[in-house]
């Protein structure tokens, strides 16, 4: 096995895109110095109150959350369009495939797709949940393999994502994301009973994966789970970084770090599906947002102190050149984790996205083998 590449320091999880929180504190303090004089006002009896706020409403300009509310909603809907008319069938017309809308646990919009083989035959189902700044379309060549050896496969965008409702790039909470994964999971079996259905989970949505199955009612849902790159070990770029985030994140949770942005980092040894990443306007590459970088070293931190408790079966794959999530992580997760049925393939010299590279049919017949592996070991 190859030397490990050098780690960078918090990442996007898809593009490795840095909070640098310590260049941005002069912003931080601005906004602060204005939320104590807001305070202060509301303190003033209430006579003086009136007065000052009649005349401040006079002098300032209609408020912007609304004009802000619409721009957010007609990103949306240009984001659907794009979605809708990805080719979900990549030249295979020995699949059915469709998109629909469906509403999580928050009663938002997310964006979802399906796969399934045309005989109508499912030896089991895969549910895809992308990485962080991603999308489902970009999962349609593995859907393709998948169909092909009689798998149905679902795919889920985000909030924030692809399709789905949200600003984009933007993830209030990765919990919620677990949960919209959970009530898309129950759906996928109640329509589908008796079927073998397993998680798939690629870089931060690995961690997405790892958690939801962490939850009894999830898991027993599941005949396992398959993690690429998994985001298990994040660390923030500087140790202040991870002190001041959670009140950062309360405060100016979409705010963006100018020169946080580190776009075109390599993901994959295929020139052609970097150039296709970068230049999908579906992947987000602007700064990353306070709250969305918080929520990956809060998510981060929690699956660490709980890899003992994993008893899900797992498949953990994981490239030893990943320069954006640690190949070593994913190797203590195997090692530690109480799981009976687990396996780990590690790929000597590999980046980031493994289903992008140039041996992406070797890696994806990697995790059917396992699946079907592990649906054999029911017998």
């Amino acid at each position: 096995m190859s030397t490990m590449a050098e780690m960078e320091p918090l990442t996007s999880g898809a593009s490795n895109r840095i909070i640098p929180i310590l260049k941005a504190l002069r912003t931080a303090l601005l906004f602060i110095h204005a939320l104590v004089f807001s305070v202060l006002v509301l303190l003033l009896p209430r006579r003086y109150r009136r007065r000052y706020t009649a005349d401040s409403d006079a002098e300032q300009p209609p408020r912007k959350s609304v004009k802000r509310w619409r721009l957010e909603e007609e990103d949306t809907f240009k984001r659907r369009a794009l979605a809708e008319g990805i080719d979900m069938t990549t030249g295979n017309e020995d699949c059915r495939c469709s998109t629909f809308l469906f509403y999580g646990v928050r009663r938002n919009a997310l964006f979802t797709r399906s796969w399934f083989p045309v005989t109508g035959q499912k030896k089991g189902i895969l549910v895809i949940i992308h990485g962080l700044n991603e999308h489902s379309g970009r999962y349609a060549q593995f859907a393709k393999q998948l169909t092909s050896c009689n798998f149905g496969v679902y795919a889920m965008d985000w909030t924030g994502h692809g399709g789905s409702d949200g600003l984009h790039g933007y993830v209030p909470s990765l919990d919620h994301v677990v949960a919209d994964t959970g009530a898309f999971l129950e759906k996928i079996k109640s329509e589908n009973p008796g079927v073998p259905c397993f998680l798939f989970g690629h870089s931060t949505g690995g961690a997405v994966v790892l958690k939801a199955a962490s939850y009894p009612n999830i898991e027993e849902m599941l005949e396992g789970i398959v993690l690429t790159s998994p985001a298990l070990r994040v660390k923030p770029a500087h140790p202040i970084v991870g002190a001041v985030a959670p009140f950062f994140s309360l405060v100016i949770p979409k705010f963006q770090f100018k020169g946080a942005n580190k776009r075109g980092i390599p993901v994959s040894r295929d020139p052609a599906a970097l150039l296709a990443k970068y230049s999908d306007p579906l992947v987000y590459t602007g700064p990353i947002r306070v709250r969305t970088g918080h929520e990956i070293l809060r998510i981060s931190s929690y699956l660490l102190r709980n890899f003992k408790s994993v008893t899900v079966p797992f498949l953990v794959l994981h490239g030893t050149a990943d320069k954006v999530t640690d190949p070593l992580a994913s190797q203590d997760l195997y090692s530690q984790a109480a799981s009976k049925f687990k396996d780990i393939k590690l790929y000597d010299g590999f980046l980031h996205d493994l289903l992008f590279e140039p041996e992406r049919e070797e890696v994806g017949q990697d995790i059917i083998s396992w699946m079907e592996k592990k649906i054999r070991s029911r017998v």
